[in-house]
């Protein structure tokens, strides 16, 4: 491991935002404590390095958001960055995503980002993919009723597999927008672009956005 990544595993330590799983215990009153209230979660899965959770925190002041990822030298970006600029409605947690139930409270979840995720093409890796059946069951056991899924990506063949999938589940498709930026978007919420994105947009590739819902 490099020199750099073990201080800023040491530093992270000391971030009174940062959480890993092993540290947590059972349950959301961690995250109760910590945001000091009962507000839902806005969640970003496999957050990264944190750009749409810290953007997302600033637009919403009075949203606790959480950025969710398994690494925590790609963590140690957003909570830094959280840290500096006073959003003390932004925190994030080491997990992966398979465990997520056990650390929070069933519909403690108001709202769900998955941004730009490996698609894992190949027909073998389809109940890995992160909006396949078994983490779909995890989702509706966290969100609240009524609780939203976004979805951008660039890759047009995993979603057409995401929507083929929830053709087979009980939930409501909200928005569906194809190469969003082919015209101008109405909403403010899907101008935010993480690193990812911007690599996408500069390789020339079209971004597209799904919303639904469990019914």
């Amino acid at each position: 491991m490099s020199r750099k990544k073990l201080k800023r595993f040491a530093e992270l330590e000391s971030f009174p935002n940062f959480f890993r799983y092993f540290n947590v215990g059972k349950g959301g009153g961690w995250a109760r404590k910590f945001y000091g209230n009962d507000r839902p979660l806005t969640i970003e899965l496999c957050c990264g390095k944190g750009d749409l959770s810290l953007e997302l925190a600033r637009m919403f002041p009075e949203r606790n958001v959480l950025g969710v990822d398994r690494k925590g030298d790609r963590i140690w970006s957003g909570a830094r960055r959280a840290l500096d600029r006073g959003l003390g409605n932004a925190a994030f947690l080491q997990s992966d995503i398979e465990i997520l139930e056990g650390l929070l409270d069933p519909e403690q979840v108001e709202e769900i980002w998955i941004t730009f995720p490996d698609p894992l093409p190949k027909r073998k890796q389809a109940k890995h993919r992160i909006l396949g059946t078994a983490f779909l069951q995890i989702y509706r056991t966290l969100l609240r009723p009524g609780g939203i899924i976004h979805l951008k990506t660039d890759a047009e063949d995993f979603l057409d597999q995401t929507l083929e999938g929830l053709q087979k589940e009980e939930v409501e498709i909200m928005l569906l927008k194809r190469n969003i930026y082919a015209e101008p978007l109405a909403d403010p919420l899907l101008e935010i672009k993480t690193a990812f994105e911007r690599k996408h947009l500069e390789a020339g590739r079209n971004i597209h956005y799904l919303a639904f819902k469990f019914r």
